[in-house]
């Protein structure tokens, strides 16, 4: 089925773009979301509006991760848990407990999506991790995981 994109969909396509997606993808996701609709002739005429709204949105977007980026890097988050006899956590620190600290932190609300393929912590010690803010823009910040005493 092909669609027009009226919203950026990450992984999929920009908005503006006409790609032919498969049908329950677009019926079920994507035009009951309002991220896309049906090829028409009405369509095509607003192509070049909805091209340059998600180019506008795209840059906002960029800016402000471009800021976030200048606020986060070279942060260092000190997070503990409890330790085995081993030496290993009896849980580990997941990349969900990383943002909400780093969240606590900055005060604003950072996303576990954004942290780049961070594996569970399962041992103390320090580690970088990086988050990926946009397409180019990325920030790292140091872990220093530790035992609970």
């Amino acid at each position: 089925m092909e669609v027009v994109f009226l919203q950026d969909v990450p992984g999929t396509a920009d908005a503006g773009q006409i790609k032919n997606v498969a049908d329950g993808y677009a019926r079920n996701y994507l035009i009951p979301k309002k991220y896309a609709e049906l090829v028409t002739q009405d369509a095509i005429k607003r192509l070049h509006k909805i091209k340059h709204a998600g180019d506008l949105a795209r840059i906002k977007v960029t800016e402000e991760m471009a800021e976030l980026a200048k606020l986060i890097e070279g942060t260092s988050i000190e997070i503990t848990g409890r330790v085995t006899p081993t030496g290993r956590y009896y849980g580990a620190i997941t990349g969900t407990r990383v943002a909400d600290e780093l969240s606590e932190i900055l005060g604003r609300t950072i996303e576990r999506r954004l942290l780049d393929v961070m594996e569970a912590i399962r041992e103390p010690g320090d580690y970088n991790v990086t988050l990926r803010l946009a397409n180019e823009i990325t920030a790292d910040i140091q872990i220093i995981a530790t035992s609970e005493e």
